[in-house]
């Protein structure tokens, strides 16, 4: 019966629908995942500036479909000639706002010299 509570508190996190945001709430999600183990990974070593660099980033590359040009911009990481303003002139209502949190995420592990921050993935050269 434990097992089972825990396997509930698991989907009902990783759907989302758990809408508890407190900071002393367990990681049970998937490894891989911002509520697993992965997610347990303190920030360090970024300023605000590159966390807004990184949102900038992580909103392109989930809008490949509406500015394909951006989007192959915003792959080349802290390298690539972006701004706040080329958020603007898409529908941003097309985009998946889980995608977004998913990039963002990846995005801030490239910066910290981190990516992948899953236990046994490599990045492909």
């Amino acid at each position: 019966m434990k097992e089972l509570a825990h396997q509930i508190a698991v989907a009902i996190d990783e759907l989302g629908s758990d809408h508890n945001m407190r900071r002393d709430r367990p990681y049970l999600g998937q490894p891989h995942t911002d509520t697993g183990v992965r997610g347990m990974t303190e920030i360090r070593g970024i300023t605000f500036r590159d966390l807004r660099d990184c949102y900038v980033r992580a909103v392109l590359l989930s809008a490949h479909h509406l500015v394909p040009a951006l989007y192959e911009e915003a792959t080349k990481g802290p390298d690539a000639v972006l701004c706040e303003n080329d958020l603007f002139g898409f529908n941003l209502d097309e985009l998946d706002p889980i995608a977004i949190a998913q990039n963002l995420s990846c995005e801030v592990e490239r910066i910290m010299g981190i990516f992948p921050n899953v236990p046994g993935l490599k990045t492909a050269n």
